[in-house]
């Protein structure tokens, strides 16, 4: 399989796009297809609901947009998702009777977990999108995996700028008092990336099994590192790649050779580092 990091594009890969549009946004779908350009080319997409759904309205315009297949499933019981079962067929006979280098599953759902154990136990890339309460389960299964709110919101509302306040609102201080509830949430600082402890053990892991024997590891292959123990997408972070990433959890050295212009990243914990990486 012609597996691939990413930022590198290459078109030659095939991917199958298989969407679970109960658990996603349409309106994320221009924005799942770009990110996915920088694995390979999504040949097969396809989206699967029950299309005479209320719920499912807005899809119509996009599907025919980005050239989505919709799939048709009835929900034979109530409270069964047979959307799931639909999926997870086709994907299977995708899996044996298509040349296919990777898989993209949207979703929220947990109940995909051992559908991309198996896509991956079979040597393929499984890439994946969905919300924040995804279960880790099907986060940590995926080779990648991007929560939607870290993509753009295709043809979003645009946000309107705050009317300016008149200067005689202002002289006589109407602006309205922060409710209790607004108070109380800024006063909640999100704890630094330091304290997840998931994410600092496989930037360790990435840093020591990428480091020679000074103790520095090449920032890029520690990062490449990173990405195949966990399915660790920086943006998930707010950072905007690996470096801003290690950078940010303010654990780690980083040093950029004059010689060579590459980065190079060090665990403060080790002792037995040198002072710079040697070259």
């Amino acid at each position: 399989m012609n597996s691939t990091q990413a930022g590198t594009p290459t078109p030659d890969r095939r991917i199958a796009l298989l969407i679970d549009a109960d658990n996603v946004s349409h309106g994320k779908i221009a924005a799942m297809l770009a990110e996915l350009s920088k694995y390979g080319t999504a040949n097969i997409r396809r989206a699967y609901g029950d299309w005479a759904s209320s719920g499912l309205r807005g899809w119509t315009a996009k599907l025919h947009e980005h050239a989505i297949r919709p799939i048709q499933q009835f929900s034979y019981s109530r409270g069964k998702n047979a959307t799931d079962i639909a999926l997870v067929i086709d994907a299977m006979e995708l899996l044996y009777t298509q040349k296919l280098d990777a898989f993209c599953i949207a979703s929220s759902d947990a109940d995909f977990t051992p559908l991309v154990m198996q896509l991956r136990a079979n040597g393929h890339d499984v890439y994946g999108f969905g919300e924040r309460k995804t279960p880790d389960p099907f986060v940590n299964a995926c080779t990648t995996f991007l929560y939607l709110d870290r993509l753009g919101e295709e043809g979003g509302a645009a946000v309107k700028p705050e009317p300016p306040t008149p200067p005689d609102a202002a002289l006589a201080g109407t602006k309205k008092p922060r409710s209790k509830a607004q108070t109380a949430e800024a006063k909640i600082a999100k704890p630094p990336l330091s304290q997840d402890a998931k994410l600092v053990a496989v930037l360790r892991g990435a840093v020591e099994a990428t480091a020679g024997d000074d103790g520095w590891a090449p920032l890029d292959a520690a990062g490449s590192a990173a990405r195949r123990q966990a399915p660790i997408d920086p943006r998930n972070y707010g950072a905007r790649n690996f470096p801003k990433l290690f950078e940010a959890v303010g654990l780690f050295d980083i040093v950029k050779a004059e010689e060579n212009g590459q980065s190079y990243v060090a665990d403060r914990r080790n002792k037995d580092r040198t002072s710079k990486p040697r070259f």
